[in-house]
């Protein structure tokens, strides 16, 4: 499973929700869940819905995701087949307001916060491509952050409106960073012997989120992915039309922009920042 899943380009986030799911299935029967027979499979799943209730929506899918995928590599079709669909649910994001989005802003202490979350939603990034960016990905003279292997393994390029680079700058040269735009220091999983990912952690970046959160007495219940939904909102009711704002957020399909951009704009708007309109006298 890790050989296949790594060569088809998958997260090492999937291959442990995988591998996690199926190993405790195979510890349950002292067997390998591809020996196993439909009868036990049900069993099994019925029993997760049983024992699981709170958190039994993840813990259930990850399990079916496991099997299936387990199944698919052992080229075991008919029971990949049999196992149960997982209906996704439409949940409506949550977004925060132009207020709410200055105090988080503001909120932060350290320079170095308040530019990342200055990212995050000026950028509309998501979490891992915010930790990936490096000073070589800055274009200052085009106003242009180059996001590098976003999801699905796809590049694209976001504008820089004016107060960003200004921050940036000014992190820049009171913190010099090397490589990576946010530096930290967190030891490389499966690695011994002092190695280091110098990159900035994924606990890091959600910590700085959260902190600022509270600081800013913003209730909704946010996380990081938060700033990317309020980005693609605030430039659609800033009249950016939905086909830009598909490209900008690096989104594969328009039906995936969609579900939480309902009102697409006549006519096409050249692309921008929205923090260019919460400080138009910057």
């Amino acid at each position: 499973m890790q050989r296949s899943v790594s060569i088809s380009g998958k997260s090492p986030s999937t291959l442990k929700n995988y591998s996690h799911h199926v190993a405790k299935m195979a510890l349950h029967f002292g067997q390998v869940p591809t020996e196993l027979d439909e009868d036990q499979i049900n069993d099994y799943l019925h029993l997760m819905q049983q024992e699981h209730k709170t958190p039994s929506e993840s813990y259930f899918k990850f399990t079916v995701y496991g099997l299936r995928y387990a199944f698919r590599i052992s080229g075991l079709q008919e029971a990949r087949v049999a196992l149960p669909s997982i209906k996704r649910e439409k949940k409506l994001p949550v977004v925060l307001s132009r207020q709410e989005v200055k105090r988080l802003m503001k909120a932060p202490t350290l320079l170095k916060h308040r530019v990342l979350i200055g990212l995050l939603y000026g950028c509309g990034l998501r979490c891992f491509e915010a930790r990936n960016i490096k000073l070589s990905d800055l274009d200052f003279d085009r106003k242009m952050l180059h996001v590098r292997k976003g999801k699905g393994k796809k590049d694209r390029y976001v504008p820089l409106c004016d107060l960003l680079i200004k921050g940036i700058k000014a992190y820049i040269a009171a913190e010099r960073p090397y490589e990576w735009l946010f530096n930290g220091k967190q030891p490389v999983e499966g690695r011994t012997g002092g190695a280091f990912d110098s990159r900035y952690s994924q606990k890091g970046v959600q910590w700085a989120v959260n902190k600022a959160r509270k600081a800013a007495g913003i209730i909704k219940p946010m996380t990081v992915h938060t700033l990317r939904h309020t980005y693609a909102t605030h430039l659609l009711e800033e009249g950016l039309d939905i086909m830009s704002i598909k490209d900008l957020l690096g989104h594969e399909c328009i039906d995936t922009t969609l579900v939480y951009l309902h009102v697409a704009q006549n006519g096409r708007v050249k692309p921008f920042s929205p923090l260019e309109r919460l400080y138009p006298t910057a």
